[in-house]
């Protein structure tokens, strides 16, 4: 009976020496990711991944390009107004040399954005 009793009061003892910490009530919310920054990164990588160096860049115009191959490659970004990035890829130039490109550039795009 006294060993039932110590334990209890062992256990007793040791529950009372948690804590639980509740958030205080409010609105939390984290910092989002710009959708823009998002698609922008995600286009200088498809350059990067598919050997396209980027040789112009304008951010607040939202247009990036560059030449591989003899084949020019362009893309624009632009906000809608939903918030949403609408991103088109173009090429043109010598496109015969590597048809396939701007298909290249598209699914490295969309890799990179976790698609």
């Amino acid at each position: 009976m006294k060993l039932h009793l110590a334990a209890l009061v062992l256990v007793a003892t040791l529950l009372g020496g948690c804590t639980y910490h509740q958030a205080a009530p409010g609105v939390y919310s984290t910092t989002p990711v710009n959708s823009f920054d998002r698609s922008w990164e995600a286009a200088q990588a498809a350059f990067a991944d598919q050997g396209v160096p980027i040789t112009r860049e304008d951010r607040a115009a939202g247009i990036m390009g560059g030449t591989r191959n003899g084949i020019d490659v362009t893309a624009n970004l632009r906000t809608q107004a939903d918030g949403s990035v609408r991103v088109k890829f173009n090429t043109s130039g010598i496109t015969s040399r590597d048809p396939d490109l701007i298909n290249r550039m598209l699914d490295a795009y969309n890799r990179n954005m976790g698609r």
